[in-house]
């Protein structure tokens, strides 16, 4: 199967155990998952799928699958700029290079309802690419640096939700 295609199905909302075995496949595994609320409200359900070999303290070094499955509905460019003003927490940036991240963000998101799910493929080096909850690819943000702090929202340890991060990365969150 290509490579692409595989992918792709690896990142399909995942939590539907008939889609598991394409993750496996793909050479990711799951690491852990959680409910994420705010002031009660629950917002979305977070899964982390990672390589073998994962460490949460080099997260960025090795491919990853990151699914939120929305409990509520959000616009996309209300995502794309919730996740600037959290990659700001992981590292400075200027304004200009905030602008066009969160430009190329939010062309990608769409808006999503309750029960829709967006999907995120970390590639080390490259960048990120975001996928409907169904595997479609909606498209590809080429740059490194934006995927490894997009991907620290959750994963880093300068994360706003800590306690969102050790459940995600479920047996992984002792080793880094």
């Amino acid at each position: 199967m290509h490579r692409r295609t595989l992918l792709a199905a690896a990142l399909a909302p995942l939590a539907a155990h008939g889609h598991e075995p394409s993750a496996r496949q793909a050479g990711l595994q799951p690491a852990g998952e959680s409910l994420f609320k705010v002031w009660g409200f629950e917002v979305y359900v977070a899964r982390l799928w990672v390589a073998p070999g994962f460490r949460a303290a080099d997260f960025a070094a090795a491919p990853l699958a990151l699914e939120l499955a929305y409990r509520r509905a959000f616009s996309g460019a209300d995502i794309a700029r919730r996740s600037l003003t959290e990659m700001r927490r992981q590292e400075k940036f200027d304004d200009t290079q905030a602008a066009r991240w969160e430009s190329q963000l939010s062309a990608l998101l769409p808006d999503v309802r309750a029960g829709e799910s967006l999907s995120g493929l970390h590639r080390p080096g490259e960048g990120a690419e975001f996928l409907r909850g169904d595997g479609r690819s909606l498209g590809v943000l080429r740059d490194a640096r934006f995927s490894k702090l997009f991907f620290g929202i959750w994963l880093s340890p300068r994360t706003s939700e800590p306690a969102l991060r050790r459940a995600l990365l479920g047996p992984f969150a002792e080793a880094g």
